[in-house]
């Protein structure tokens, strides 16, 4: 059962409906954006483990998100991802895997500690149950894409999955920024346009899908993003099992 204690911050497991329902409540705030935003559920959140982290001295649930571990790349297809995106070209990965969905940051929280647990629970469970790829939709939010231009630009130039895996397009409407984008991106507003957790992904060497999935039920863009273990950079492990402590 985890429970990681980090500063301020608890990290745990969900034990019951109550948990989760709670989790749910935190996805409907961020990602609807009022607090009277419909419930965030559907029915990934019966198969899938969430972790709640949450503000030690008043009990408040700061940051969720829900993993589905896959023993064997032939169990892509039941992930939450592949409804967007086709992915038959990860059937070939060696290893176990672990979906990441859902994650979210309360608004009103702004303590990179957050993050740094948030991410200090997935290198315990990626040791302990020796995963080899990291995978789920990072999003961006509101369908606007026109924001994010540097963002995808940065994205295109040097963060484009090798193309053994690359993701096909699935879903409806996409917006192929691999193909449209034709300009330089601007750094800073690269950086300041994208997610935290892709800026993290990014940071240890992830890479994304060639276009981003146009969702409006959620109200995101989003990408495809994986993260091959075994290629991040040992400073940037051992940096990480040392915050995981």
């Amino acid at each position: 059962m985890l429970s990681l204690n980090k500063g301020r911050y608890i990290a745990r497991f969900a034990e019951n409906s109550d948990d989760i329902r709670a989790a749910q409540r935190l996805r409907s705030l961020t990602f609807g954006g009022a607090p009277d935003a419909p419930l965030d559920e559907d029915a990934f959140d019966a198969v899938c483990e969430h972790v709640l982290v949450e503000d030690r001295r008043s009990g408040t649930l700061v940051c969720c998100f829900r993993i589905l571990p896959l023993a064997a790349a032939d169990d892509i297809d039941r992930s939450y991802s592949a409804q967007y995106y086709e992915l038959s070209a990860l059937k070939d990965f060696d290893g176990p895997m672990l979906e990441i969905g859902r994650f979210c940051v309360h608004p009103d929280w702004r303590d990179a500690d957050i993050l740094r647990v948030a991410w200090s629970v997935v290198t315990h469970y990626v040791d302990d149950n020796g995963v080899e790829l990291l995978f789920g939709c990072s999003s961006f939010h509101g369908t606007d894409a026109k924001q994010y231009y540097d963002a995808f630009a940065m994205l295109k130039d040097g963060h484009l999955a090798p193309a053994r895996w690359l993701p096909r397009v699935k879903a409806p409407k996409v917006f192929q920024f691999a193909k449209r984008l034709r300009r330089k991106p601007d750094a800073k507003r690269a950086m300041l346009g994208m997610p935290p957790l892709l800026r993290t992904y990014l940071l240890m060497g992830g890479w994304v899908s060639d276009h981003a999935v146009v969702d409006a039920q959620m109200n995101t863009l989003h990408v495809f993003t994986g993260l091959e273990i075994r290629t991040i950079p040992d400073a940037r492990k051992r940096l990480l099992r040392a915050i995981a402590g």
